[in-house]
C-alpha cells in the first residue's frame, strides 16, 4: 500500500480597495468596465432597496455596455436564511450565470451577509463587490469578508470568510435613512470607540447632533474612522485564528441572543446596544471597569436614541449557541476603559 500525499500552499493576495466617497457609486459602471470583474452581473438587494437603488444601478450598468440582473428578497433578518439563498441561486441559474459572472451586493447588512455567501458558493464561487446603503454596512458588515445566514438555533451560524474584490461606500445612500437606521449602525460606531478608539468615543459625544442631522463631513469622519478600526483588526486576524477579531463582538453575545428571543424583529444595533450595557455589569461586579465608565457608555448609548434595557435578560442558556461559545466556557468582550477591551471567560456549565 502506498500513500499519496497532496501537497497544497497556494496563497493568494486577497486585498481590496475600500472607497468612501460622497457620490462614488456613480463610478461603479466605469469601475466594472475597467476591471471586467464578471461577464455579467447579479444584484443582490432586497425589495426595499430594489426600488430605491436597484433600478437606477442596474441602468447606469446597462448604459456601459454590461449586462445585469436584479434578484431580490424580502427585507429584513428573517430573510436571511437557506431558503433565500436556494431561491436566489435558483433564479441565477435560469437567468443563465455562471462561474464568469459576478455578484453585487447592493443594501444593508442583511443583504451583505446573503449575498456574500451566495457568491462564496455559487458554483463553488464567484467574485462579488459590496454597495453598502446603511450606516450600519458601511462601517461593519460589508468590512472584513464575513457573510453567513442564521438558523433556529442561532445567529450567522452558517457562513464563511470570504473577502470582496472592492467596497463603494457613498454616503450619499444615507440622505433617506430613517433615523432609526442611523441609531442602528451607531451602535457598530460606538462599539469600536469603546473597545479601541477613545478619540472616536469623544467625538461622537461631542457631535451626536451633527449625525443625526447627516452632516457629510461628521459622517465621512465616523465611517472612514470605523472602517479604519475595522481595518486594522482584520487584518491581525482575517479568519478568526488568532482570536484578535474576537474584540469586534463586544455587545454582541447577549446581543445575538436578544435578537434570536425578538424573533429578529429587534433591529441588530439596538440588541447589541443592550448587549454592551448587560457586558458592562458584567465587567462592573468583575472589578474589569469603574461604574462611573459603564455609566459613561450607557449614557453615549441613550444620546443616541438606543435601548439599553430589556424585559427579560437572556439566560445562560441562551448564549450557548453563540459562535463565540468554548467547551465549558462563553467568551465575553469587556471594557477595560475607553478604547481598552479584554476578553473573559464565563463558564456556562
Amino acid at each position: 500500500m502506498k500513500n499519496v500525499k497532496l501537497k497544497l500552499r497556494h496563497k493568494k493576495d486577497m486585498s481590496y480597495e475600500i472607497l468612501i466617497h460622497k457620490g462614488i457609486a456613480k463610478k461603479i459602471p466605469t469601475y466594472l468596465k475597467d476591471n471586467k470583474i464578471g461577464q455579467k452581473y447579479a444584484i443582490i438587494t432586497d425589495d426595499f432597496v430594489a426600488k430605491s437603488f436597484g433600478e437606477s444601478l442596474k441602468k447606469s450598468i446597462k448604459n456601459k455596455g454590461i449586462k445585469s440582473e436584479i434578484f431580490k428578497f424580502k427585507k429584513g433578518e428573517i430573510s436571511k436564511n437557506l431558503s433565500t439563498i436556494e431561491k436566489l441561486a435558483t433564479e441565477m441559474v435560469e437567468k443563465g450565470f455562471t462561474r464568469k459572472d459576478a455578484i453585487i451586493a447592493l443594501g444593508g447588512g442583511v443583504v451583505g451577509d446573503a449575498a456574500g455567501f451566495l457568491a462564496a458558493i455559487y458554483m463553488r464561487g464567484i467574485p462579488y463587490i459590496h454597495v453598502p446603503t446603511t450606516l450600519m454596512a458601511m462601517v461593519d458588515s460589508s468590512i472584513g469578508g464575513k457573510t453567513g445566514v442564521d438558523l433556529e438555533a442561532g445567529k450567522n451560524l452558517i457562513g464563511t470568510i470570504t473577502q470582496p474584490k472592492t467596497v463603494f461606500i457613498d454616503i450619499d445612500y444615507l440622505k433617506n435613512l430613517p433615523e432609526k437606521q442611523i441609531r442602528n449602525g451607531l451602535a457598530e460606531v460606538i462599539k469600536y470607540g469603546a473597545i479601541g478608539d477613545k478619540k472616536l468615543f469623544k467625538f461622537i459625544e461631542q457631535n451626536i447632533g451633527k449625525i443625526f442631522k447627516k452632516d457629510s463631513e461628521t459622517l465621512n469622519f465616523i465611517i472612514t474612522r470605523s472602517v479604519k478600526n475595522k481595518v486594522a483588526i482584520v487584518k491581525k486576524d482575517e479568519e478568526e485564528k488568532t482570536g484578535f477579531r474576537i474584540f469586534l463582538n463586544y455587545g454582541h453575545t447577549y446581543g445575538h441572543a436578544l435578537e434570536r428571543m425578538s424573533g429578529y424583529k429587534l433591529l441588530h444595533g439596538y440588541a447589541i446596544s443592550i448587549g454592551m450595557v448587560l457586558a458592562n455589569d458584567i465587567a462592573v461586579k468583575k472589578g474589569i471597569i469603574k461604574e462611573k465608565v459603564a455609566e459613561r457608555i450607557k449614557n453615549l448609548l441613550k444620546k443616541a436614541g438606543l435601548p439599553v434595557t430589556t424585559i427579560k435578560k437572556p439566560a445562560m442558556k441562551d448564549l450557548i449557541g453563540d459562535k463565540k461559545r468554548e467547551d465549558e466556557h462563553i467568551n465575553f468582550i469587556l471594557v477595560k476603559k475607553i478604547g481598552k477591551a479584554v476578553i473573559y471567560k464565563e463558564r456556562w456549565k
